[in-house]
């Protein structure tokens, strides 16, 4: 007698799963899962017990403003908070267009490039130098800011337009001091204003002034440094062509002479020094 075999053996497994479901397996398994259910029911009929009672449960709100401000004190830190966010946010344009950072940090990126190195120093090295050096030539600046702005109005001794004023004299002192007279006139016939002191005029004037004469300094004396190094390049070419060396690149050799150089000379502190005495120091 023939019998049909199934060859996937589907459907004998069928009846074997079956009878693996012994009460011993429901009673480990099942039951479990029932008791955390009838746990979950109490938790649930209390979520429902607030709408039930009341109708609906009171929306959730986020308040951001000043509707929850009760007292003068309260508005007058919420404007101070939001003044030293508008401050955060506006500090790297502060830091780059109305300090020395501008120069210092051109010039660094000239001396790194006429010694032909590609990354080193790493831009974070000439960046860290440039904002310590900063601020050890704008200290004297911050220092009066401080004194003569910060502490009176924060001391209620004076408004916070008067605290502006104040603190926009020392900024405004340094700049021009550092600018050319050609680029404040320049930007003076620009802007139509009549004939005034330099203490009087706006900073819209003064800022854009000071950033052409910063970057004219700056290419300046990024000119000065390229120089000696060209020099180098320009004997080291020489003296390969004078010994039929055509094939030798030169910047093979010049490399290790400039650093030399460089190194000999002190370049660093010369270079620093430069920048240093350049703001008036």
């Amino acid at each position: 007698m023939n019998s049909r075999v199934d060859p996937s053996g589907a459907g004998n497994r069928f009846p074997d799963a079956l009878r693996r479901l012994s009460p011993g397996w429901l009673a480990t398994w099942c039951l479990p899962v029932l008791v955390v259910l009838m746990g979950l029911l109490p938790v649930a009929a209390l979520g429902q017990a607030p709408a039930a009672q009341g109708g609906t449960l009171p929306p959730l709100t986020l308040n951001i403003g000043l509707d929850g401000v009760g007292q003068p004190k309260d508005v007058d830190i919420a404007i101070q908070v939001l003044f030293a966010i508008t401050l955060l946010s506006l500090a790297p344009s502060i830091v780059l267009l109305m300090t020395c950072f501008s120069r210092i940090i051109i010039v660094l990126s000239f001396v790194r490039n006429a010694l032909t190195l590609q990354g080193a120093p790493a831009n974070q090295v000439i960046i860290g130098l440039s904002l310590f050096l900063t601020y050890f030539v704008m200290e004297p600046v911050w220092s009066k800011i401080q004194v003569n702005a910060l502490q009176p109005y924060m001391e209620k001794r004076i408004s916070s337009t008067q605290a502006i004023d104040e603190a926009s004299k020392p900024i405004r002192a340094f700049m021009l001091r550092q600018t050319r007279p050609a680029d404040v006139e320049l930007f003076v016939e620009l802007a139509k204003l009549p004939g005034t002191s330099p203490d009087n005029l706006p900073l819209r004037v003064v800022i854009p002034a000071f950033i052409i004469s910063e970057l004219r300094t700056a290419f300046q004396m990024g000119f000065l440094i390229f120089v000696p190094f060209i020099l180098i390049d320009i004997v080291v070419a020489t003296v390969l062509m004078s010994m039929g060396m055509m094939m030798m690149p030169p910047a093979t050799i010049a490399l290790p002479l400039k650093i030399l150089l460089f190194v000999l000379v002190d370049g660093w502190s010369l270079i620093v020094r430069s920048l240093l005495l350049s703001f008036g120091i």
